[in-house]
């Protein structure tokens, strides 16, 4: 395979593996410079070169100005030779690199930051996980749009974004599973008061605690009240904005970004946020009931957590819920 059709091929393997990486061109030369016209180079973002770029002195400063097109996203212009060799007929946006080689040759090259699609992977099929993935795929987006039994810590790149928006549906292992995959940005769709049960109930579980306060719980930039759209454009934006500020990567959380205002959790066995058995049927024909703690309806079944107290059953969207309503009772 000629060597130019390798570094191509390496280039789409490095890209489909959604890693970042520069690909340096030699434009031009002056002999006796080891480099050739047409040469070129991958370079990754830990410094791997591989291809033919130049000698010993070109290769170095290749490598180091790549990692900095890497990081900032800018592609660069660089005359290598040596100091006193070009005088004021460099073009403007051209970057002078002076290098002392025995061989006093020159080179112009070309770097090009080639930077993955930012990886979004949203958890749930609900209105807003749909029209989350519609409106990051028109930005140009990469991403995958996951059933809860279909994500895994696989379905995770190190600089995914993770949005968890199952509306309670196995939300304490589709989280645990994504922080123990690291990825570049965490988010809960949910209330914040329930969001707060849930890490704290993995928190118990011996989740890392560093992981879990970068938990984004609500998920989102705070609109107030909003419908699955607006709720959608809030989330985008919250993921743009932080991949802005900080170039791609992404900060722990200080405060929750958005969600509604949570019921307060009720006093020990007051009636009036009971989630009853006797409340109003579901349409299914089954009873449902409210969350005493983010105020969730949620079937009043035995697959919701249901838990006794002074002869009221409540019920609870999640573990977490259930956990932080015990700890009242005995507070």
């Amino acid at each position: 395979m000629p060597n130019g059709t390798r570094i191509l091929h390496a280039a789409t393997q490095l890209a489909d593996a959604g890693e970042a990486f520069a690909l340096a061109t030699v434009v031009w030369r002056q002999g006796p410079s080891s480099g050739k016209q047409g040469s070129r180079a991958i370079i990754t973002a830990d410094g791997e070169l591989r291809g033919w770029i130049g000698g010993a002195c070109a290769e170095p400063t290749v490598i180091r100005e790549a990692r900095a097109a890497i990081a900032d996203g800018q592609p660069r212009l660089l005359l290598l030779g040596p100091a006193d060799k070009f005088g004021d007929a460099v073009p403007d946006g051209m970057t002078v690199v002076p290098i002392s080689c025995q061989s006093e040759g020159a080179l112009e090259v070309y770097i090009e930051p080639v930077l993955p699609a930012p990886h979004l992977v949203v958890v749930g099929s609900s209105p807003m996980a749909v029209t989350l993935g519609q409106l990051a795929e028109t930005i140009g987006w990469s991403v995958d749009l996951l059933a809860g039994r279909q994500f895994t810590a696989m379905s995770v790149r190190p600089q995914s974004m993770v949005v968890i928006a199952t509306q309670g549906h196995g939300d304490e292992d589709l989280v645990s599973t994504a922080v123990l995959a690291r990825p570049a940005y965490l988010g809960l769709v949910g209330s914040r008061k329930r969001g707060a049960g849930l890490l704290g109930y993995l928190a118990d579980r011996g989740l890392p605690k560093d992981q879990l306060d970068r938990v984004h719980v609500p998920a989102g930039l705070d609109l107030g009240h909003t419908g699955h759209e607006e709720m959608a454009v809030a989330i985008l934006a919250e993921l743009v904005q932080l991949r802005s500020a900080s170039q791609g990567g992404f900060a722990a959380p200080s405060t929750p970004q958005r969600g509604e205002t949570p019921l307060s959790p009720p006093s020990p066995g007051e009636p009036a946020q009971t989630a009853d058995p006797r409340a109003s049927p579901a349409p299914g024909g089954g009873a449902e009931a409210t969350d005493p703690v983010c105020g969730m309806t949620v079937p009043a079944d035995a697959a919701h957590w249901p838990l006794e107290h002074d002869g009221v059953t409540f019920h609870f969207c999640c573990a977490g819920c259930r956990r932080s309503y015990e700890k009242e009772l005995v507070g």
